[in-house]
């Protein structure tokens, strides 16, 4: 049960409501007398007919017209309507359960003005699970995410029958689902249009889901680097504590430390410290630059992460519509808190760095293939070289390749590519932080297919290693204990079950399709499956680091 009371709010905290976990409103007398405090100080301004954006006024580049009082109240219901403007793809639901959680977050922290009874629409739906239909474009992250926050607070508050729902797998209008859960439709009171569609929560609810995924996809790449270097032999020496104490990034010094325990009691990594150079069958007097240098690479990465998270988290747990109001002095600030500059740039540099990740696995992978890099192991890591046809992970390392540079794509920025006329150029700055989480949602989905696929390369490459140097294609008997849970989860979410001495993953060519692996890691990393367990210790080190 997460608790909604306008602060401490955590990604995992909005990944467990996402993904279903229910919620309620805080108890505290505290917040809640603030929450009143607010719609109490709006009622008494407009008593003394005190002039107030989006409430006596139009919105944006029309301000300067004012309403009628007897209107007040059909504006903001107008404020909700004329933002059901969008098409294309659904939000998906966790998006759409994130964006509730987070809008109700915010409004109550008691600078919005409006009432309990609206933000408890939220926790209604939540709880019951009935998802408005949202969608993912329209939004430019200015005056906030104004139409996919409208497509919700005209569901939750039954404006329209044209404001759709899904409840228990059916799809239906706003008014019945409101039936469904034995509530009516609610008129809005003055403000409480603008306060439900004028916020950050539609980009961030995305962008706190993608950091979730974030973590652990990135804990899963950084236990294929494990696999990897065991099948090259490298040196353990690349992750010594001395050489990271004495150029101490965070990033860097987590990441060493956690390849260290990775690969500890590994049969396969050479111990330079112990004098352990038996397995060097190449001319280097050290490891190449994407082995060596794992810890350098991959530490800003850790760190570009850390700062994305606690950007998002920040930006979770703020008021960010527009106009505030101070519950203590009743003073209403004409602000900007709606933009949503913090979440598109957090998911700008979130997909750049995951770019970054990808590109240091293609460049492994690239070694573990080659036999003029890889220290005796077969072309193309091909099994049975004896049949003279076979030609291992050749066409798998080709759609690697397709798909690292459309990782690398989704990483170029979009938060600078705002157009400076929007609505009549109020908005002639704007954040695109909407696109840019959507688009850190379609690189992850392409991030676990490319995982996926480096996982075949992984699990391959040791069960070679393992037979030359133990004789036994199953490779339990040479990797790590951290990395041989890994190993097996892979082989169990591939279909191949547990390793067998006599053969690798990939024997002949022919004998099954590469496909079939590749979707089953898929479906594993999706659903968050053997993999996710198997990497339980190094998922939860790299949270505490990033948070």
């Amino acid at each position: 049960m997460i608790t909604v009371r306008g602060a401490g709010l955590t990604i995992g905290d909005i990944a467990a409501v996402a993904n279903g976990a229910p919620v309620k409103i805080t108890d505290d007398a505290a917040v809640l007398a603030r929450l009143h405090a607010s719609r109490r100080r709006l009622v008494e301004a407009l008593e003394t007919d005190q002039q107030i954006y989006g409430v006596t006024t139009l919105y944006g580049g029309m301000a300067d017209y004012r309403v009628p009082n007897e209107k007040l109240k059909e504006l903001q219901r107008v404020s909700l309507w004329h933002h059901k403007v969008a098409a294309g793809p659904r939000l998906p639901t966790p998006d759409v359960r994130a964006a509730m959680l987070l809008r109700a977050n915010s409004l109550m922290k008691g600078a919005s003005g409006i009432r309990l009874e609206i933000i408890e629409r939220y926790v209604s739906f939540l709880n019951a699970r009935a998802t408005p239909h949202v969608f993912q474009r329209g939004s430019i992250g200015a005056s906030g995410d104004l139409s996919p926050l409208a497509y919700i607070g005209g569901a939750i508050t039954g404006l329209d029958p044209g404001f759709k729902v899904d409840l228990n797998g059916e799809e239906m209008d706003s008014h019945s689902a409101l039936t469904r859960l034995g509530l009516e439709p609610i008129a809005l009171e003055p403000k409480e249009g603008l306060a439900l569609s004028n916020g950050t929560a539609a980009s961030t609810g995305v962008a706190a889901n993608c950091v979730e995924r974030a973590f652990y996809l990135t804990s899963l790449a950084l236990g294929v680097h494990a696999l990897y270097l065991q099948a090259l032999l490298a040196t353990s020496q690349s992750f010594e504590p001395f050489i990271h104490a004495v150029k101490s990034h965070p990033g860097q010094v987590w990441t060493a430390e956690t390849m260290r325990t990775l690969l500890a009691s590994s049969k396969l990594i050479r111990d330079e410290a112990a004098g352990d150079r038996a397995h060097r069958k190449g001319t280097l007097i050290q490891d190449r630059y994407s082995l060596r240098c794992l810890p350098q690479f991959v530490g800003p990465i850790i760190d570009g992460i850390a700062l994305a998270a606690r950007q998002i988290e920040t930006e979770a747990n703020s008021a960010n519509d527009n106009p505030l109001i101070d519950p203590d002095t009743g003073e209403i600030f004409h602000t900007g808190n709606f933009l949503a500059q913090y979440t598109g740039i957090a998911m700008d540099n979130l997909r750049y760095h995951l770019g970054m990740l990808a590109k240091h696995l293609d460049v492994q992978i690239a070694l573990l293939v080659t036999p003029e890099f890889n220290y005796g192991l077969n072309p193309s890591l091909t099994g049975n070289m004896a049949l003279g046809i076979n030609v291992g992970l050749k066409s798998l390392q080709l759609s690697c390749n397709a798909l690292m540079p459309l990782i690398s794509y989704h990483g170029q920025s979009i938060t600078d590519r705002f157009p400076t006329h929007a609505e009549q150029f109020n908005q002639n700055i704007n954040s695109q932080a909407m696109n840019a989480a959507n688009l850190a949602r379609d690189q992850l989905d392409i991030l676990e297919h490319y995982l996926a696929n480096a996982l075949v390369f992984g699990v391959q490459a040791v069960e070679l290693r393992s037979h030359a140097v133990a004789g036994s294609y199953d490779a339990r008997g040479v990797l790590s204990h951290p990395t041989r849970s890994l190993y097996l989860a892979a082989r169990e979410a591939a279909g191949a079950g547990l390793p067998v001495g006599n053969r690798p993953l990939v024997w002949n060519d022919t004998e099954g399709f590469i496909e079939t692996k590749v979707r089953g890691l898929m479906n594993d990393i999706a659903g968050r499956g053997h993999l996710y367990d198997a990497l339980a210790d190094v998922r939860e080190s790299l949270r505490r680091h990033l948070i």
